[in-house]
């Protein structure tokens, strides 16, 4: 099976183009020069640009120094050992039987055999395996074999770190191997160069340390936590996001403790890095990690307690005494009487003994300030394959600058989105959704010019677009389910602040490494309407009026309206999607956030075709009712503009 690069359309193996969207499968367009090449190949033949898919192979072969297979009796570029190809020499990585090689999949359309296992159907105590046509000749690729373990702990962290870790391409064993494909991160930048730059803030070095925490505490369950202490494994992506090349395998390092109490190793790794990077203004961060490796911490909840203590002083350009007065307590011990030159950080000039740890200390854990960096947005609808109209409407609204500093960009915004997916029946329905998006772009133009609005602004503004519908609905003397409406999803962007207002299943999803996907939005509905009131998903949702929507926008006037407003802070990167029903229905989301949504978080994708494939997914698994998507990717760092050096 195929899957086309356009449309994620399904199509048989043996399809040059795809029976859907007519896009090819069997060639690939050079973004370079816009050659056709065949797809698989390596290079441009034009111009000589990197075309193909290129990844990085870690394997556990049946003997050292064993080479690539080639499976004899057959010639399928279907068979794993056949479809990738290694481009270097398979070398050991390090003391455990881990090797890598880097590989380009010469058939990167058709399915991946990792894919296959996972959708095989089970029912029963039946084991299914791989199609007929698809079935390797000399080893096993069925669910007998389960996942490779070389592959189980990118698998079980997947969730939680996401992008921080290079995701799992394809992965089999047969053979006596285990083969596991993932991103190639070989020409990503690395932590030590990024904070080798004099550019670089040292908040920014600060909150890299916190996120290193972070992941030490999540690769724990794994047993991984040697992943954070090799420093050529430590990158960052385009957004200067900590991230890492490859999860180490813990018999390589079997002198490292994987417990929580081994921060010593942690402690040594940051020493070594800051002191290699030479950053100004970074001496009470060696100083903290002098500490740690001395073993003076066993706690990272207490390690974060100082890490906060240096951002506050960095935020309140302030000595150490007035630091110590008010947010060191019992955590920093100090005489009156020091004085820390030039202002500088709080830990530099105190003698080790003078931090303690202090597992009862309340510190709270650190929040470094962000500022927005860039916020893009992209949006579609669609008439989708069974109505006659589209009914649903949308409108982005952006004003916003951007100003470069040495301490990095800043963008200053004040962006609307609006969605709304109308209802009441050919020209009625879009009436109603074009009137309300109308109203509320007129409001908040002359009611939205400075600060984030207060919630009874934004609720006024909303009764004025019901009130406006319903006084339509009057004046043509509409009456029951001839009365049109809309429901209504609505975010305001203020610099790193958000605003999001709901009327109706028009819903708002947010997307971040950290979190994964969360639903922003509670649909107003009946089914959701009993579950408020105590009873059972199930029973709710078995009602046959369980989705009919218990308020919207213009059929009632705004007594029997009642917006749910709420308002978040972009202390990440993250991607907002607004949709209607016709994207959100049946679970589309939830399925396949991981395929459709988390690539676009980076900055390298692109927003207009993220936003084109959700809408296409949608016609192919839904499509029975109309398709609107509205994508805001915003990206964050840390707020030094207002630090002290």
């Amino acid at each position: 099976m195929q899957i086309c690069p356009q449309c994620q359309c399904e199509n048989p193996d043996d399809n040059k183009y795809c029976q859907q969207c007519g896009a090819s499968l069997d060639r690939l367009l050079c973004p370079e020069c816009g050659t056709e090449n065949p797809v698989g190949q390596l290079t441009c033949s034009d111009c000589g640009q990197a075309i193909g898919t290129v990844l990085q192979a870690l394997l556990v072969p049946p003997e050292p120094d064993a080479a690539w297979p080639n499976p004899p009796e057959t010639n399928d570029p279907d068979q794993p050992f056949l479809r990738y190809r290694p481009l270097t020499p398979i070398r050991a990585i390090d003391a455990s039987a881990q090797y890598q090689t880097q590989v380009l999949d010469q058939q990167p359309y058709r399915l991946r055999f990792f894919d296959r296992w996972l959708h095989q159907p089970i029912e029963g105590d039946a084991e299914p395996t791989l199609p007929p046509s698809s079935q390797p000749a000399t080893y096993e690729l069925s669910i007998e074999s389960q996942i490779p373990s070389i592959a189980q702990p990118y698998l079980l962290l997947d969730s939680q770190l996401g992008q921080r870790l290079p995701q799992v391409y394809d992965t089999w064993q047969g053979e006596g191997w285990q083969v596991l494909l993932i991103e190639d991160r070989s020409d990503w930048k690395s932590l030590s160069d990024l904070w080798r730059d004099p550019d670089t803030p040292t908040l920014q070095v600060l909150h890299d340390l916190y996120e290193m925490l972070d992941l030490w505490e999540e690769l724990i369950p794994v047993q991984c936590t040697a992943s954070l202490l090799v420093l050529d494994n430590l990158c960052v992506d385009e957004d200067s996001v900590l991230s890492l090349k490859r999860l180490h395998d813990p018999t390589a390092h079997p002198e490292q403790p994987t417990a929580a109490s081994s921060l010593t190793h942690l402690g040594e790794a940051w020493l070594q890095l800051l002191t290699q990077a030479e950053h100004p203004g970074a001496d009470s961060l060696i100083n903290l990690a002098q500490l740690i490796a001395r073993g003076q911490f066993t706690s990272p909840d207490v390690v974060r307690q100082h890490l906060r203590l240096i951002a506050d002083n960095l935020e309140q350009k302030s000595p150490v005494a007035a630091i110590a007065a008010t947010s060191l307590s019992e955590s920093v011990a100090m005489p009156s009487s020091s004085v820390v030159p030039n202002g500088g950080n709080p830990l530099a000039n105190l003698p080790l003994s003078s931090l303690r740890d202090d597992d009862e200390d309340d510190t709270p854990t650190i929040v470094l300030p962000m500022k927005l960096s860039s916020l893009d947005e992209a949006g579609r609808t669609d008439i989708g394959r069974q109505r006659d109209h589209n009914e649903d409407y949308f409108g982005i609204y952006t004003n916003f600058q951007r100003l470069e500093t040495p301490n990095g960009r800043t963008v200053r915004a004040h962006n609307l989105y609006i969605l709304c997916d109308g209802m009441g029946g050919h020209a009625s329905g879009e009436v109603a959704s074009h009137l309300a998006v109308k109203t509320l772009q007129d409001y908040f133009q002359t009611n939205w010019q400075t600060e984030m609005p207060p919630i009874e602004a934004i609720r006024e503004g909303i009764f004025i677009a019901n009130q406006a519908i319903y006084d339509e609905n009057q004046s043509e003397q509409r009456s029951g389910s001839g009365r049109m409406g809309t429901t209504l999803v609505l975010v305001l962007v203020h610099n790193s602040k958000v605003a999001v207002a709901h009327v109706g299943d028009s819903r708002l999803y947010r997307l971040t490494r950290r979190r994964g996907l969360e639903q922003i939005t509670t649909d107003h509905e009946v089914g959701q309407r009993e579950i408020q009131r105590g009873i059972d998903p199930d029973a709710a949702y078995s009602r046959p009026d369980a989705y009919q929507l218990t308020q919207a926008l213009g059929p009632r006037d705004n007594t029997g309206v009642d917006p749910e407003i709420q308002f978040l802070d972009l202390d990440e990167d993250a991607l907002l999607l607004l949709c209607s029903d016709g994207l959100s229905d049946n679970d589309l989301i939830e399925t396949h956030w991981q395929t459709h949504l988390a690539p676009l978080i980076s900055s390298r994708a692109n927003l207009d075709q993220g936003v084109s494939q959700l809408v296409e997914l949608a016609n192919q698994h839904n499509g029975h009712d109309n398709i609107t998507a509205l994508l805001i990717r915003a990206k964050v760092q840390p707020n030094m503009d207002s630090m002290l050096m």
